[in-house]
C-alpha cells in the first residue's frame, strides 16, 4: 500500500560549491535507532509489539510481564504528570533513561502507542500520531475483519508500520 510512501522522496543531492562540509555518513547518521513499539488498548492489554535493535531481552524472557510493567509505568507516570503539572492539561509525551527514550502518544479513545528509541531523538509525537491516523485507522479501524481489542495480526498493518518507522 502507499500509506508509507514519502511523496517526492529522492536521494540527497551533493552539496553546492562553497556549502558547509557534511560528514560522509551525515544522512545515515540522521536515521533513528528504534528498539521497540508497544500498542495498548484502553484497559492495558497489549494489541501489538515489535522490536528492532533491542539488545537486551525481557527479564526471564517474559514478554507478558514486560507489557504489564510498561503499561503500569505509563499509567502511573501519566497520573503523576497530571497531578504535578503547574497548568491544567499538562501531558506526558516522552521520558528518558540513561540508555533509551520512551516516546508516548495516547488517542482520544485511550489507545496508547509507545516507541522506545535511542537517546537524542527529537519529538516523536507526530510520528506516533501518523502511525495511529494513517496506518492504524486505515488498516484496522476501516477493516471489518479486525475486532477491536484483539491483538493485531493484519499483515498490511505490520508491513506499513515497519516500512514507515524504518524509513525514519
Amino acid at each position: 500500500s502507499g500509506l508509507c510512501a514519502r511523496e517526492g522522496a529522492s536521494s540527497p543531492s551533493p552539496p553546492a560549491p562553497g556549502a558547509p562540509f557534511k560528514h560522509p555518513d551525515f544522512y545515515r547518521l540522521l536515521m533513528v535507532k528504534l528498539y521497540t513499539l508497544h500498542i495498548f488498548n484502553r484497559q492495558g492489554a497489549p494489541l501489538y509489539y515489535q522490536e528492532w535493535a533491542r539488545q537486551r531481552q525481557p527479564a526471564g524472557g517474559d514478554l507478558a510481564e514486560e507489557h504489564k510493567l510498561m503499561f503500569g509505568f505509563l499509567f502511573s507516570l501519566k497520573q503523576l504528570v497530571g497531578k504535578m503539572s503547574p497548568k491544567k492539561g499538562g501531558g506526558f509525551y516522552a521520558a528518558s533513561t540513561s540508555s533509551y527514550k520512551l516516546n508516548y502518544y495516547e488517542t482520544a479513545s485511550g489507545l496508547r502507542f509507545v516507541l522506545c528509541t535511542e537517546l537524542g531523538v527529537g519529538d516523536m509525537r507526530e510520528v506516533l500520531r501518523h502511525v495511529y491516523a494513517n496506518i492504524f485507522v486505515e488498516c484496522l479501524t476501516k477493516n471489518p475483519m479486525w475486532r477491536v481489542d484483539e491483538p493485531i495480526s493484519c499483515p498490511m498493518f505490520v508491513q506499513d508500520v515497519s516500512k514507515y518507522l524504518e524509513s525514519l
